[in-house]
């Protein structure tokens, strides 16, 4: 029915085209305008030098030709690929709005920074593939001249996933998708797993599937810093502020059946700048929801999903905050260093961390038992009850552990089918999306980053078809069936 409206997003054509605002001409040509300006005003003005009255350095520019809205991982990644994509070099001035400076919030460095092939759906076996490339040759991509290389302590132990006789099929179809995209992974019976991981009880485990290479864990915090890094020394702005009103331009349309449509442009984003009743009005011809588990609140901004339920207009952003805990224990008697991130059939998971028997792990909450979002406070009683059981069933050695300590962090959960939204929404035109990847946004951010970028600037995705990861999927009811969640 609005078939032809939902594809509106692929059929735009490269916007990076002539990028700039709606009051005409590009933002570098009116810097170029502003410069004379102040020359002329420097020339007539006595004394030396001029400088203005007030110290307005904090404030964000007037006007941007990309704001991207979040500066995490998958916020820093789309300006990075931005950047690296532009051309000419310096076309396209990006600014990314980031509330939280201290990331004291921020689920990139509250993750278990663990990164995977072992998905079901082949988009998430692309992705993942290509950003394990991205951070196994970090610095051929994030080096900055003059300053040391990164080291994001990436440790190759792999993924060992266990399946229970009901999962088993599950897992060999899932491992048969994983091979065809290239990812080497193999199935191993309960008896190869007690043979190469003999601390394993592999009581209720029929199948295993394990990851022999690109596959892992490593260090969120250096991944943002790098990217952070670099992004400025390709001239990425950034501004301490938070996003509160978008002034936008509306034309009714119709589509092919007759239905009207009303297609929105954002033209201003405003800022409200951190610790101040002030907010600065930034014209520009992009916005980048990269707003995590907040994504579904600033959609909201935007007008999105406030039309007639049932409709196109009326259809929500389904991503909202969801609490996970993450606890750290230790146990002198604990599995030794070629320990893999097991995740169990009961969907509790652990990994080592780093040489001293000591571990992280943890367990995603049933629907009923959704902690409050509101704080990120730690249950303890949630790791004795829900996590302690099952990692002492499967690792005999995890009787004796001791926590150590506990920090809780935010998963962007789609409630609708728990994978990533990316790409432009179909009638507010110039929103695109990089969100929702319900815990393992983290480990796909390269990618997703170059695909946001691609349809920014080309119209279209590229190297990884993402197509079935567009809002539109949101009205048209198609959920990304993807059964290794974790």
């Amino acid at each position: 029915m609005l078939r032809r409206t939902l594809l509106l997003g692929l059929g735009r054509g490269p916007l990076g085209r002539g990028l700039g605002t709606h009051r005409g001409g590009s933002i570098l040509d009116r810097d170029g305008k502003m410069s004379e300006i102040k020359k002329k005003i420097r020339s007539i003005l006595p004394g030396g030098d001029w400088n203005p009255l007030y110290d307005t350095s904090y404030l964000p520019p007037e006007s941007s030709d990309v704001v991207i809205v979040g500066g995490g991982v998958l916020g820093l990644s789309v300006a990075y690929w931005l950047k690296k994509l532009e051309k000419p070099r310096g076309a396209i001035r990006v600014l990314v709005v980031e509330r939280d400076h201290t990331y004291s919030r921020a689920s990139t460095v509250l993750s278990v920074g663990g990164i995977r092939q072992q998905f079901s759906v082949p988009e998430n076996v692309q992705l993942s593939i290509f950003s394990i490339d991205f951070l196994r040759n970090i610095n051929e991509y994030l080096a900055v001249a003059d300053d040391p290389p990164l080291d994001i302590q990436f440790n190759p132990s792999g993924y060992l996933l266990l399946a229970s006789e009901k999962g088993a099929a599950i897992m060999e179809n899932n491992v048969k998708v994983q091979r065809q995209e290239g990812a080497k992974v193999c199935l191993m019976s309960p008896e190869q797993l007690r043979n190469k991981f003999p601390w394993i009880n592999t009581e209720g485990v029929a199948l295993a599937s394990y990851g022999m290479e690109h596959e892992g864990w490593f260090d969120p915090w250096c991944l943002l810093q790098g990217l952070r890094r670099k992004v400025q020394s390709m001239g990425v702005l950034f501004c301490r502020g938070e996003v509160t009103r978008f002034v936008s331009s509306s034309n009714l349309m119709k589509t092919a059946s007759g239905e009207e449509v009303n297609l929105k442009r954002i033209h201003e984003v405003h800022v409200k700048i951190d610790q101040s009743l002030e907010y600065q009005p930034v014209e520009c011809a992009i916005v980048i929801n990269a707003a995590g588990a907040w994504s579904g609140q600033v959609a909201e901004l935007a007008g999105i999903g406030k039309g007639p339920p049932g409709t196109l207009q009326g259809t929500k952003l389904p991503v909202e905050l969801r609490k996970r805990y993450v606890y750290l224990w230790h146990c002198p008697q604990g599995p030794g260093l070629e320990t893999p991130f097991v995740i169990d059939p009961s969907g509790t998971y652990f990994r080592r961390e780093g040489l001293g028997h000591n571990y992280l792990g943890g367990c995603s909450p049933t629907e009923e038992e959704e902690p409050d979002p509101g704080n990120l406070e730690v249950d303890h009683d949630f790791f004795q009850d829900r996590v302690w059981p099952p990692l002492a069933q499967r690792v005999p050695a995890f009787e004796t552990l001791k926590v150590r300590s506990a920090w809780a962090g935010y998963y962007d959960y789609n409630t609708f089918d728990q994978n990533g939204v990316v790409g432009p929404h179909p009638l507010v035109i110039n929103m695109y999306f990089a969100t929702g990847f319900s815990g393992h946004g983290l480990q796909q951010a390269p990618a997703v980053g170059r695909a946001v970028a691609e349809m920014v600037l080309e119209g279209h995705f590229q190297t990884i078809n993402l197509s079935s990861f567009l809002f539109s999927r949101f009205y048209s009811g198609e959920k990304v069936q993807e059964h290794n969640i974790i």
